[in-house]
């Protein structure tokens, strides 16, 4: 039975899909709740988007272990896998000195910031979602920011680059909790930021969508 105290450390393993239904349905009830762990999902949702592919190591395959011992290691692979996202964390971080950035959540409280560069902006009628992108040619490649509002949550989202010529790459990703961002009760808006390979001058437009894969937004350049 989950309890209170396993919720707050189920922060790390929901931000990479590794719950299970009834561990990850109990989680989302507890997240509705608890602002420490909202707060702590802002800043794993990022790694989790990057971490997604990784290959989880398995427990070895022992004849009929007891329940005490099955126990023991449902306790420790949960361990391992928030020291994981730990670790990667801090990695993820000292990319941002290199050119490859990933999503920093705003403080809730906090105005968005000025943009810079290259300013485009969007808005989509049918569900109130606003944005605007700063674009700073870099020579890696294209620095990007994203000041959102107008999204409700609790949502996964992911920011897009879309090339002139259909490709398709990954700036960020992030996690909208309730109530959302931008809107009645949260009027702040969510600034992220993060990178592509694509130059600035091959940029056709960003998508924002949702892990369903809906479009949320589309902001052409």
């Amino acid at each position: 039975m989950t309890t209170i105290s396993s919720e707050h450390t189920d922060v790390g393993a929901y931000a990479l899909g590794l719950l299970e239904d009834q561990d990850r349905a109990a989680f989302e009830a507890h997240l509705a709740t608890c602002d420490a762990c909202r707060g702590e999902l802002e800043t794993l949702s990022p790694v989790g988007v990057l971490l997604r592919g990784m290959e989880t190591v398995e427990l070895p395959d022992d004849a009929s272990p007891p329940v005490d011992l099955l126990h023991r290691r449902a306790v420790a692979s949960r361990r391992r896998r928030r020291n994981l996202l730990i670790a990667s964390a801090a990695a993820c971080a000292a990319l941002l000195g290199g050119g490859i950035a990933v999503g920093l959540a705003s403080a809730p409280n906090q105005p968005p910031a000025a943009l810079t560069g290259q300013v485009h902006s969007a808005t989509n009628p049918a569900n109130g979602a606003v944005g605007i992108v700063g674009l700073v040619a870099k020579g890696w490649g294209t620095q990007v920011q994203l000041d959102l509002a107008g999204v409700k949550g609790p949502l996964e989202c992911e920011l897009i680059a879309v090339s002139k010529t259909g490709e398709r790459r990954t700036v960020t990703g992030w996690f909208v909790p309730a109530p959302g961002d931008g809107v009645p009760g949260h009027p702040a808006h969510l600034l992220v930021q993060g990178g592509t390979a694509i130059a600035l001058g091959d940029l056709a437009r960003f998508e924002v969508t949702v892990a369903s894969g809906q479009v949320l937004l589309t902001i052409p350049v």
